[in-house]
């Protein structure tokens, strides 16, 4: 190995004079070099960075296209969710505002049906304190009859005698002619 370096070293001592050599001189050598390495890296990798450059711009550019029409479709499902919500919206402001006048209209029907019932009971309880009252009457006549009746029977019975019950009979037989007689 040291023969290799040395040869190297060995040659930083050349003269210059019309012969071809390397300079060792890190600080004149290293824009040149940098300069011939960038020359001949953009001549022949010009081509494979073009294309490179070229495949990122169109894969870039479908990145662009397809998020433009992803965007466009996202906006035209959003209009139609609008739509839909909007008339899903008056719809149900729709129902609130039937089902209100229909609960509305039911309790009116509720309240003038309760009343129309109440109407009919207090018909009914009157009736029926009349048919009570009237059978009350005809139970208090009856009995009212009866004894007046059995006063008058047992009356009769202490006071008439023989003769006086039988002018009573022909009295009551007469009544019965002339009551017969005038119907015919």
């Amino acid at each position: 190995m040291k023969n290799v370096t040395d040869s190297f070293v060995s040659l930083g001592h050349w003269p210059s004079a019309g012969s071809f050599g390397f300079n060792t001189d890190i600080l004149a050598t290293n824009p040149i070099n940098l300069s011939v390495v960038l020359g001949v890296l953009i001549f022949f990798g010009k081509g494979v960075l073009s294309d490179l450059l070229d495949n990122r711009k169109q894969r870039i550019l479908n990145a662009i296209r397809n998020s433009e029409e992803l965007r466009g479709g996202a906006i035209e499902q959003l209009e139609k969710a609008r739509a839909r919500l909007r008339k899903v919206k008056m719809e149900a402001d729709q129902y609130r505002v039937n089902g209100y006048s229909e609960i509305e209209r039911e309790r009116l029907n509720l309240i003038n049906s309760t009343y129309k019932t109440l109407e009919q009971l207090e018909n009914y309880k009157n009736e029926t304190i009349h048919f009570e009252q009237q059978r009350a009457i005809n139970q208090v006549r009856q009995r009212v009859f009866q004894q007046a009746l059995q006063g008058a029977l047992g009356t009769l019975n202490t006071c008439l005698n023989n003769e006086l019950h039988l002018r009573t009979i022909s009295a009551n037989i007469d009544m019965l002619g002339a009551m017969n007689e005038r119907t015919d």
